[in-house]
Formats: C-alpha cells, sequence, structure tokens
C-alpha cells in the first residue's frame, strides 16, 4: 500500500494502525514522491491525502488514470461539499473518507476496495462482510456473462463498457459496479443498507452520504436531454433503476 499525507501526525497515525492491521505500508509526503513511488514500486492500492503542497491528490489520481493504471484509490478529504467530492470521483478515485474520520471506517473501506478490484494484498486480520443481502436480489451468475441490458442501457461485463443507446459512458470503476448492481434488479427497489453492502461490503449507516453522491454523479453521465431518468429515488428506502 502507497500512503500519502501531507501532515506528518496524520501520516505517522494511518502508518502505525495499518502496519498494526497487517498491511505492508509506504508513506510519502506529497504528490511527488507519491508519483514517483507509485512508478517505482507500483502499489496494490493508495491512500492519498487530498490537499497535498505542490501536485495534490486529485492531481496524482488523474496523472495515474492517463497513464491506464486502474490500482484502486481511496481518497482522505477535509472538503465536505458534494462538488468537492465529485472532483475527487471525476479525477478517477474509486472512494473517499472525510476527516475527520474514525481509522476503522478506513479499514471497512480498503477492504471493500481489495475484495472488489481482487488486488492481491489483504491485511492479515480479514474481516469477513458484513450484513446479509436481500433475498429479493439477484444472486451473482455460477458462470461469468458478457452482456447485461435494461432500460436502454447495454453493459459489457468483461470489456467493463456500458452504452446508453449509441453514447459510450466513461465510469469509474464503482460508478460501473453500482450501475451493474442497478441494471441487474431493473425494477427492484433497493434499500440503501443493501446497495452499501453489495457495492462497498459495508454498511456505514444512515448518516453516510457517500451512496447518495455516487447515485448523482452516475445520474450526470447517465440523462440526457428530453430523455427520461433511470435512476429513481424512493424516498426513505433507495434507488430504482427503471425507464418511465
Amino acid at each position: 500500500m502507497l500512503l500519502a499525507e501531507d501532515d506528518r501526525a496524520i501520516r505517522h497515525a494511518l502508518e502505525r494502525a495499518l502496519t498494526l492491521e497487517g498491511y505492508r505500508v509506504t508513506a510519502v509526503a506529497d504528490g511527488v514522491e507519491a508519483l514517483a513511488q507509485a512508478h517505482r514500486t507500483p502499489p496494490d492500492i493508495l491512500l492519498l491525502d487530498v490537499m497535498m503542497p505542490g501536485i495534490d491528490g486529485l492531481q496524482v489520481c488523474r496523472v495515474l488514470r492517463a497513464e491506464g493504471d486502474r490500482t484502486p484509490i481511496l481518497m482522505l478529504t477535509a472538503l465536505v461539499e458534494t462538488a468537492d467530492r465529485i472532483a475527487g470521483l471525476d479525477a478517477g478515485a474509486d472512494d473517499y473518507v472525510v476527516k475527520p474520520f474514525d481509522v476503522e471506517e478506513v479499514f471497512a473501506r480498503l477492504r471493500a476496495l481489495l475484495r472488489r478490484t481482487g488486488t492481491g494484498e489483504r491485511p492479515s486480520r480479514s474481516a469477513a462482510p458484513v450484513g446479509g443481502h436481500a433475498s429479493h436480489v439477484a444472486k451473482e451468475p455460477a458462470l461469468p456473462e458478457r452482456q447485461l441490458t435494461a432500460a436502454g442501457l447495454r453493459m459489457d461485463l468483461q470489456a467493463r463498457r456500458v452504452w446508453r443507446g449509441t453514447r459510450e459512458l466513461e465510469l469509474t470503476r464503482t460508478e460501473f459496479e453500482l450501475l451493474e448492481l442497478l441494471v441487474r434488479n431493473a425494477g427492484i427497489v433497493l434499500d440503501h443498507s443493501t446497495i452499501y453492502d453489495r457495492i462497498w461490503g459495508y454498511d456505514f449507516g444512515p448518516g453516510s452520504k457517500n451512496l447518495a453522491v455516487y447515485v448523482g454523479y452516475l445520474r450526470r453521465k447517465l440523462d440526457e436531454p428530453g430523455a427520461s431518468q433511470l435512476i429513481h429515488t424512493v424516498r426513505g428506502v433507495g434507488y430504482v433503476l427503471r425507464e418511465d
């Protein structure tokens, strides 16, 4: 794991906590060092602070994605506005944690990213996924499927590409997986806890805005002028994909 955080106290505290959790950590103090280290020894996962001197975390993320590097990235940010969080997702980050944070939340999000991406590094004290799946949610197929279609969307699961009509959408890893879950369960209302469990492997509770941010950003990429909205909010419950 590569950790980039310019605040020395936070960096040392996180490095100690992550090491105790079983991760092999390389810690650096700024974006320039982070890029150099990522090029020198590609990590299994990156934990990047957004606000760093020189090259900040967003720029590091953009550079790596532009180079075709798909290593999972978890951002640490003190910025709480939705637009700021969207900027991180737009830069190619897979998830984010808002400061001040509970280190257990950082652990949970890292475990979820590593499970989803299948990368090699795992903490030695692995934790089982929290919670069960709703009985009405579609099960994962025993054999991999190639295509999914629903509500005018087409998804190529092996190539990780998606189209609405003839327009191809550029999605981050998390956006793709969220859309896949909704497409697999088109017409079915999925509650917040089920979506958290299936996408992140952990329910962050009713106070978390993580899911709402991702749904909002996914809508911006899906929606077209004059076309029907595809992702609908069921207030107090969750979300459903359908073409009205």
